[in-house]
């Protein structure tokens, strides 16, 4: 189990949904793996985009449950003529992806299979409304678009990704003032430096937006990837500075200045 950050990003009025993970496996090998599922289909020319699922765990499991969203997602979108599903028809698919997960893990179970499985799911609708759910080893669904906005999962979570996240000031309000593609970078890439399992971040970041009214998903870009590596390392760096500056010449006064600014 690694680490996967789900943020919901608002802009502009709209909710976007976030999902980035390191690239690494651990097991007997420690190898670099796909954590982060866009969940879309072919319409003439045209794609319907449906979700973005983030997992840690087994990685059989974690594609079993892939399978299952995925299967669900797609056939409450026919059941719409093929669109895009809106929140409310976006929740129902969720209770039947429940139910699903929770019988795959009683078969795990019964098959004397430990279950092992934490898995993501992310939307926003046309109404630029999104969707935040977290499926745990149970395969029970936790709703977390409104509260607390986020969910981080895998052993990375423990090690650093929810201190660092609440500690950077994350939160559904502040993110429009932030940059979420660099925040999940520069957690993934300082929780790799005091946890093994865990990698650095190499790029595996989908943004689902809205995008002149339809929903969409697109990777994180090459270019963008460099700037945010050149900016983790600056930002490291800038909190340390910090701490030291504080030491100096007292809390009050680096916060008046930084205010300034």
């Amino acid at each position: 189990m690694t680490l996967v950050i789900a943020l919901r990003w608002v802009e502009k009025g709209n909710d976007s949904i976030l999902i980035s993970s390191d690239s690494k496996a651990s097991g007997y090998v420690a190898y670099e793996v796909k954590k982060i599922y866009p969940i879309y289909y072919s319409k003439g020319k045209k794609e319907v985009y449906l979700g973005i699922a983030g997992g840690s765990g087994d990685p059989s499991q974690i594609k079993k449950g892939y399978e299952i969203i995925e299967e669900i997602l797609k056939k409450h979108s026919e059941n719409l003529e093929n669109q895009p599903l809106d929140f409310d028809e976006f929740r129902k698919a969720v209770r039947e992806i429940e139910r699903e997960l929770v019988n795959y893990s009683n078969f795990l179970k019964e098959s004397k299979i430990e279950p092992e499985f934490d898995i993501v799911l992310g939307s926003v609708d046309k109404n630029g409304k999104s969707s935040l759910y977290r499926f745990d080893w149970r395969g029970l669904a936790e709703p977390v678009h409104d509260s607390p906005g986020f969910a981080i999962i895998g052993k990375g979570s423990i090690t650093g990704g929810m201190l660092l996240t609440k500690l950077l000031g994350y939160s559904p309000e502040n993110s429009p003032k932030m940059d979420l593609g660099l925040l999940s970078a520069f957690i993934i890439d300082m929780v790799s430096e005091i946890d093994p399992s865990v990698g650095p971040f190499v790029g595996e970041s989908y943004l689902m937006r809205l995008e002149k009214g339809i929903p969409v998903i697109g990777p994180l870009k090459s270019h963008a990837l460099k700037q945010y590596k050149k900016k983790v390392r600056l930002r490291k760096l800038l909190i340390q500075y910090l701490q030291e500056v504080c030491d100096r010449v007292g809390e009050e006064k680096v916060l008046k200045m930084l205010k300034s600014l």
